[in-house]
């Protein structure tokens, strides 16, 4: 989008603000559809740093996320826990993920989590 949509930002601002983890929200990005719950960007680096620190191979990789984010103005990204990419019927990965989004590249949103069943 050249001009981020006014309402997903002010989403994205009211989830920063009231550092919460329970907003459901599915994008289009890029030709992938991500659903899942947004948080806070400090609660999402904390929980990318806890799980980098907990690998073997990657745990050098944690302190990039230790680092408090400096950020004047609007966000400018969505940060997703718990989040799936879906592909036909099925949501990858099926525990769900983090996801940071990029506002500009949202083509379209919705309210709420997708489901997704192999029924």
């Amino acid at each position: 989008m050249p001009k981020p949509d006014e309402l997903i930002v002010d989403i994205a601002a009211l989830v920063e603000s009231g550092q919460s983890s329970q907003m459901s929200l599915t994008v289009v990005t890029g030709g992938a559809v991500i659903t899942g719950r947004l948080a806070p960007e400090a609660m999402w680096r904390k929980r990318v740093s806890e799980v980098l620190t907990d690998s073997a191979r990657l745990g050098a990789f944690s302190t990039v996320f230790d680092t408090p984010h400096k950020k004047d103005g609007p966000p400018t990204h969505l940060h997703f826990h718990v989040a799936r990419i879906l592909q036909g019927t099925v949501g990858i990965p099926e525990t769900g993920g983090m996801f940071r989004v990029a506002i500009e590249d949202i083509s379209a949103w919705t309210v709420g989590d997708f489901s997704y069943s192999d029924h």
